[in-house]
């Protein structure tokens, strides 16, 4: 429970005894094994949350953006499973896409902006990240009235979608990392595209299972079947080397546009070090 619970304040949420026990290391806890186990765990309760001692400051934050969650989420995940759907069916070289972050971890706020997770065809990785931040840019233009932070806020329009992680095929048949965190990424978030793949990626990777055996056939009541709408054939893998090219430029830009707000870069650079290795442009700067 210990562990649980330092690994969700990493992410800067906590989470009642009984959701606390939905998502235990080791598997499931009833909230009667959970509170026994509090104090073994040296942890406490702070307004029913259940979290560190260090942690207790952060809670009525947490409390406030879980008390806002239904109202706020509601609408953006509607179109978070629009989005992803039409991404896979645009572009057939998506073969996963999941919805991630405070959007399925219970503590969305209208600034936010929505963490995909994707898997792509070998050699489109760079290709993927490019058209998801374009087709998002003009999904975003519907939305420039949405209130942003320093995370969300863009110069012409709000950043709604955004990438959090682009795997290739390959990479998944074994996944370099198999600890605690990223089989928690992939327990927290709800599979849109491609929940069949998934499923195959928690099966060949072990590891996965043994952190969290709660990912075994765990239900995906967001998942769709894309209707694909393009051929592949518009998409050859020649493009991937200017997609790098450009990616890398919109990524400059990007923290060029945050160089202001050292809570912007401090995030983004937290975020980017717990996807390790899989972050793409750790050579941009």
């Amino acid at each position: 429970m210990r562990e649980t619970v330092a690994l969700l304040e990493r992410r800067g949420y906590a989470l009642p005894p009984r959701e606390l026990g939905l998502v235990c290391l080791g598997g499931r806890l009833s909230e009667g094994q959970v509170l026994a186990g509090a104090d073994r765990s040296r942890l406490h309760q702070e307004a029913g949350i259940l979290c560190s001692t260090a942690f207790g400051a952060r809670v009525s934050a947490v409390i406030a953006r879980q008390s806002a969650h239904p109202k706020a989420a509601a609408p953006y995940l509607a179109e978070a499973v629009a989005f992803s759907s039409t991404l896979a069916a645009l572009f057939p070289f998506v073969i996963a896409v999941s919805i991630a972050g405070s959007l399925t971890s219970g503590g969305f706020a209208e600034t936010d902006d929505i963490d995909l997770n994707l898997v792509v065809d070998d050699g489109f990785r760079h290709l993927a990240y490019l058209v998801l931040n374009a087709y998002g840019m003009l999904h975003a233009l519907r939305h420039r009235g949405k209130p942003v932070d320093c995370l969300s806020r863009r110069p012409f329009s709000p950043r709604v979608m955004t990438a959090n992680l682009v795997l290739e095929r390959s990479q998944c048949f074994p996944l370099v990392r198999t600890d605690a965190d990223m089989a928690y990424e992939l327990m927290a978030s709800e599979p849109v595209v491609g929940a069949g793949f998934l499923d195959a990626v928690i099966a060949a990777n072990d590891g996965l299972l043994s952190h969290f055996p709660q990912l075994l056939g765990r239900p995906a009541p967001l998942a769709r079947e894309p209707h694909r709408l393009l051929p592949r054939w518009l998409f050859p893998r020649f493009l991937e080397f200017p997609a790098r090219i450009a990616g890398r430029a919109a990524w400059r830009y990007l923290q060029w546009t945050r160089r202001h707000s050292p809570q912007a870069l401090a995030r983004v650079a937290h975020v980017r070090s717990t996807m390790r290795p899989y972050t793409l442009f750790d050579d941009a700067g």
